[in-house]
């Protein structure tokens, strides 16, 4: 089968130029680029992009704020030349992949530099290949903590001046005080400038906002294991929590893979939202938990363990569950037995799935037993005993059995 033409001539129907530009200005575009900027009638930029482009015939417009709102004004242009200037590699956290997804490709040329990362990997010998990426760009800095492995090399966007020394901190206090942090400003440029301390030691001051920062982590810090059924005692928790040989079990039965959406509903301490969403970077969730204190120790946890994205709601199922996004996957673990909640969990579910729920009260396991009659899927049951003391010596005890349902929706 043959592939789908595009485009039979380079240049045919591509009104819009995404240029990426460096410190150095219109000295650093390759001539088409520098062609594409100059014919364009108009050309949207942040301030400092325009500014490094130097005197321009067309048209500047710099981006207003949120930078969405101009969106349209860009594809109100389609057909005419048009210009759009980002920060070097604009699909690689840029700007680039957001245009795409409203202008298809074909209509789209590309001019990109050297990213950030491939910049400080040239300036410090590292292979790009083996780096950690991160943006704390506009985001949260606890999105760090899955990465602070022992060993790793990260490489992060910051969000202005403050980003690198907050980063110190973050390491000195989980235990990654050993650890070199080196900043990175304004590369390609004139006022480009290389720094580097330990994170404990921090003492890098007058940063520039325009920074990216490489951390060597070193140190025996509290790193979160990649498996999962991470320790229950990471969790806080007033006893709602599902355990981590369980948990384990559980998120095997959920078959996390990338850009899904996971409901948890009632969440407790938030454990099966949390450790979905450290599978993957692209996987989101909803924990949903009608208590208060509960919901609150959810959001907690979340940003202790990296993942402070994670939506938390309030309410008890099934009547929070009524304007939430649609899942991909569903997992409940309280309230199983409560009337509707599974029923409203297995209608909002999208076509292809999956739906886990666990039990330990009688009830709940008939209500997964009637969940099994109707409409089939596959049905477990999990026991795990473990070593404690009798006297002076030990014996096992067991914890209360699980009983667990999974499902895929036709």
């Amino acid at each position: 089968m043959s592939g789908e033409v595009l485009s039979s001539r380079p240049e045919a129907g591509r009104w819009l130029s995404i240029i990426g530009i460096g410190e150095d200005g219109r000295s650093g575009l390759i001539p088409a680029a520098a062609e594409a900027l100059d014919s364009a009638r108009v050309v949207y930029g942040g301030r400092r992009h325009l500014t490094l482009a130097g005197a321009l015939a067309a048209e500047t417009r710099s981006w207003p704020s949120p930078i969405h709102t101009a969106y349209p004004d860009i594809l109100a242009r389609r057909g005419e030349p048009t210009c759009i200037l980002a920060t070097g590699d604009p699909f690689h956290y840029g700007i680039g992949a957001e245009i795409a997804r409203l202008v298809p490709p074909g209509e789209i040329r590309a001019f990109p530099q050297p990213s950030a990362f491939s910049l400080a990997c040239a300036r410090l010998g590292w292979p790009l290949a083996e780096c950690g990426l991160v943006t704390l760009h506009g985001r949260a800095l606890a999105r760090i903590v899955p990465h602070l492995q022992p060993g790793a090399r990260l490489l992060v966007l910051s969000w202005d001046g403050a980003t690198p020394g907050a980063l110190a901190a973050l390491l000195a206090e989980r235990g990654f005080g050993d650890s070199t942090v080196t900043v990175l400003e304004a590369m390609g440029g004139p006022r480009e400038r290389i720094r580097a301390a330990r994170a404990d030691a921090f003492d890098v001051a007058g940063i520039d906002p325009l920074n990216t920062v490489a951390i060597a982590v070193a140190g025996a810090g509290r790193a979160l294991p990649l498996a999962p059924g991470l320790d229950d005692a990471l969790f806080d928790n007033d006893g709602q929590l599902t355990k981590a040989e369980i948990r384990a079990l559980t998120l095997a039965a959920l078959r996390p893979h990338p850009n899904l959406h996971l409901w948890d509903i009632g969440a407790g301490a938030g454990s099966i939202a949390i450790e979905w969403m450290l599978r993957h970077p692209s996987l989101r969730a909803t924990a949903v938990e009608a208590r208060p204190d509960r919901a609150e120790r959810i959001r907690r946890n979340a940003e202790q363990l990296g993942v402070p994205d994670l939506a938390v709601v309030t309410g008890a199922a099934p009547a929070a569950l009524i304007a939430l996004p649609l899942p991909d996957t569903v997992f409940v673990g309280g309230g199983v037995s409560e009337p509707g909640v599974l029923p409203a969990v297995l209608e909002a579910l999208r076509p292809g799935g999956r739906c886990v729920a666990n039990a330990v009260t009688l009830e709940g396991e008939a209500t997964l037993l009637g969940a099994f009659a109707a409409r089939g899927g596959s049905l477990r049951r999990f026991s795990v005993e473990r070593a404690s003391p009798v006297g002076g010596l030990h014996g096992w005890r067991p914890a209360m059995p699980v009983t667990q349902w999974a499902w895929t929706k036709p």
